[in-house]
């Protein structure tokens, strides 16, 4: 029998964050932890449909008027104007002066992914794979494979955590964006830095935009966490909008997977703002074309979900308390964790654990002290030291110190 005409094909490694899922599934002890998958988790451990999903599901579920005919290529316009108006705020110059548009995307990572094709194929010239991309180091691992499979050629770092002093190195970011070439694009967290939890104050964005602005610099907003990080939209799109308020060019992709705990239905939005109507319409023509070759019409049912929410005023500040709940959940077990640790005299200063927001927190623990942590203790999380902070509860909360204390108190 011939050979397979695959039988060339390496294994690629597993997702580092679906693997640890999935050990942490295979593991029977019953202490056990999982503060690796970045999903929230109520202090009971288990997913949770916001109610006010739960009440727009039934309202369209008996919404006779709709049916599954194709959605524009894209996107729902309802959905579109409101995701972005949420990113950009309603008294947005870019929304007043029609300078923006945008495309519904599969998730986050659709946005970003249909943001960087469109930049490698138009940005600075045609089909320009040369221009540097800048990412922050560290970052979510998908930033770089998203940019190199788009097909851009020099993916680097700039300097974003200092892990002597546990917060921002914003000289060192600063230093990168001054020693970049013109025109390049950097990758920005609008808010909940991923992994670290460290995002700059707003006195510090207005140093990281002075700097783009001078130097010509790309921004390319990643917002995947918005109201989830603060428990307020404003506060959590404040960077977007300053920047928008500077006059840039931009992309910001949105993610409502976290914030509307909408992760299975993948409802993103990439938000485009220009110098003007005309140059943005030109854009968005040239971006329905990559999705015509890439999905070809997105899904309705989570636009759907989301669009009606955020048209709505009740509906609206429904979700916002919604996000609330979940943010104040979050803020709650990084003050648990904190306190904790510093009663149990843990070695190492803490307080990055509540000064960091979001989702995540960067702890501080190296590769052997994470490994001790899942093979000792049962608790699962990145080998970066990353946790994700919704794996935490009151239950679990005082194992977790404890373990940690040991890990680092045992193992330099």
């Amino acid at each position: 029998m011939a050979a397979s005409i695959f039988a060339a094909v390496p294994r690629a490694p597993p997702v580092a964050v679906f693997k640890l899922t999935a050990d942490f599934r295979e593991d029977g002890d019953s202490r056990k932890v999982n503060l690796g998958v970045g999903a929230y988790r109520t202090d009971e451990g288990q997913p949770w449909v916001l109610p006010v999903v739960k009440k727009v599901e039934q309202l369209i579920a008996n919404d006779n008027s709709l049916n599954h005919e194709y959605l524009p290529i894209l996107g729902l316009p309802e959905f579109r104007a409101n995701a972005s108006r949420i990113a950009l705020g309603d008294d947005s110059p870019a929304i007043k002066e029609n300078r923006m548009g945008s495309v519904q995307s599969l998730g986050g990572t659709g946005a970003l992914r249909i943001g960087a094709e469109f930049l490698r194929r138009w940005y600075n010239g045609n089909n320009n794979t040369a221009t540097p991309v800048y990412v922050s180091a560290p970052s979510w691992e998908n930033h770089n494979s998203v940019f190199m499979d788009a097909g851009f050629k020099d993916i680097r770092t700039y300097h974003y955590w200092d892990a002597a002093r546990r917060g921002l190195d914003l000289q060192g970011l600063l230093n990168d964006m001054e020693n970049a070439p013109e025109s390049s694009i950097f990758v920005l967290h609008a808010c909940a830095h991923n992994p670290t939890g460290t995002d700059p104050s707003p006195e510090q964005w207005k140093q990281i935009a002075a700097v783009m602005k001078r130097r010509s610099l790309f921004p390319f907003f990643d917002s995947a966490y918005q109201g989830f990080a603060s428990g307020s939209l404003d506060k959590d799109a404040w960077a977007v909008r300053y920047f928008v308020s500077e006059g840039f060019e931009l992309f910001c992709a949105q993610s409502f997977s976290k914030n509307f705990g909408l992760y299975n239905e993948r409802v993103g939005n990439l938000t485009v703002v220009g110098k003007d109507a005309d140059n943005v319409q030109r854009v968005l023509s040239q971006m329905e074309k990559i999705v015509r070759t890439t999905w070809s019409n997105p899904p309705s049912q989570g636009a759907r979900i989301v669009a009606t929410t955020l048209s709505s005023p009740q509906l609206f500040e429904e979700w916002k308390g919604n996000v609330k709940t979940m943010a104040d959940r979050v803020l709650l077990m990084r003050s648990e964790l904190r306190s904790r640790l510093e009663a149990l005299g843990t070695p190492g200063t803490w307080n990055h654990i509540t000064e960091q927001i979001g989702m995540f927190s960067f702890t501080g623990l190296n590769p052997k002290q994470v490994e001790y942590m899942i093979k000792e203790k049962h608790i699962y999380l990145l080998a970066s030291g990353r946790i994700n902070m919704c794996g935490l509860t009151t239950k679990n909360v005082d194992y977790v110190a404890k373990s940690i204390h040991e890990a680092v108190t045992k193992i330099q």
